[in-house]
Formats: C-alpha cells, sequence, structure tokens
C-alpha cells in the first residue's frame, strides 16, 4: 500500500478514503501477481507491463477502469449491480456498496484477455 499512500492521503473526506484503501487493499491481497502502480495521477494494477485495472476519485463516486473491453463484457452485469458506467469507467457512487465479485469478473477477464498483449493498452 505504500505506493498508494500519498495518493490517499490526499482524499479529504474520511469516508471516500477508507473506501478507496478497501479496494487497493483487497486487490492485491486476492490478485498478488498484479503490480500497483500510479500513472496519471491514478491508482491502478498491471500485469506484465499491461493495464489490468485502474481507479480514481469524484465528487460522487469512485470511478473504475476496466477499459472498454470490459465495460462491453460486463455491461449487464455492471447496471444489474445498480452502477452507471460510460465506454471508459464504471461509476460506484459513494453511498453504494463495493460489488467485489464484479471487481474479479473485470479483473480476470483482463488477466486472461491480455495475457498475451505487449501494450500497455488495448489496440
Amino acid at each position: 500500500m505504500e505506493v498508494f499512500a500519498e495518493f490517499l492521503a490526499k482524499i479529504d473526506n474520511t469516508h471516500h478514503r477508507a473506501r478507496v484503501e478497501e479496494v487497493l487493499t483487497w486487490v492485491p491481497k486476492k490478485y498478488p501477481n498484479l503490480m500497483p502502480k500510479i500513472a496519471w495521477n491514478q491508482p491502478m494494477f498491471t500485469d506484465h507491463g499491461t493495464f489490468i485495472i485502474g481507479f480514481s476519485v469524484a465528487k460522487h463516486h469512485l470511478a473504475v477502469a476496466p477499459e472498454l473491453a470490459g465495460i462491453t463484457r460486463f455491461s449487464n452485469d455492471i447496471v444489474q449491480a445498480g452502477y452507471d458506467h460510460t465506454k471508459q469507467l464504471v461509476r460506484i457512487k459513494w453511498d453504494r456498496p463495493v460489488d467485489f465479485s464484479l471487481l474479479e469478473k473485470m479483473i480476470e477477464f483482463n488477466i486472461l484477455d491480455k495475457a498475451d498483449c505487449a501494450t500497455f493498452w488495448r489496440k
């Protein structure tokens, strides 16, 4: 979590900070092979140098970015979880619980789908 300490310290709302810390702690516990990093001022996780999932903080939500392929693949699951989304991110409102099983599906999809990917982003 040291890699994310400065990012977390900048989140003024203690509830939001706790939620983000919960998610950022859960990912490496579940997927110890993923590398945590800060890029573009956002916390993210990579596998063999390729992007797997990223997070950002907004006033009304925690944003989860699994790339367009992850959004497309899990669009129905995202809606069923009670979240809205754009082409690039899922919005988890601060007053909604985090659906960790959905995060798990998106992360596992990206790990498998990008196993042979040699670039950071999908082409």
